[in-house]
């Protein structure tokens, strides 16, 4: 089943964000390799594609697990959440109707 992973970022992360991306974007690329990734990105803490200093708002996955507790575990593993970029997560089934 798909999950929808959310993660808020915490004030100030930016700078540490930006250190572990490279480890976060490998966790994304090996669930990618092996076709659970549906979509994955981050949200511009203000409407543009390059928010520049203001940031992100937080991120959002939505991958295939066999579980929530899977996903959830999943997520707890992320460099995001471990280095605090992330001051709150979220993760709920999600159900694929289009494309």
């Amino acid at each position: 089943m798909f999950y929808a992973l959310i993660g808020e970022d915490a004030p100030d992360s930016l700078t540490t964000r930006m250190a572990v991306r490279p480890a976060h974007l490998a966790r994304l690329e090996a669930l990618r390799d092996t076709g659970r990734l549906l979509v994955g990105g981050p949200m511009p803490a203000i409407d543009s594609p390059d928010p520049g200093p203001a940031g992100f708002a937080g991120s959002l996955i939505v991958a295939e697990f066999a579980s929530l507790t899977e996903a959830e575990a999943w997520l707890a593993e992320d460099p995001y959440v471990k280095e605090g970029v992330f001051a709150r997560t979220i993760v709920r089934p999600f159900k694929k109707v289009f494309p």
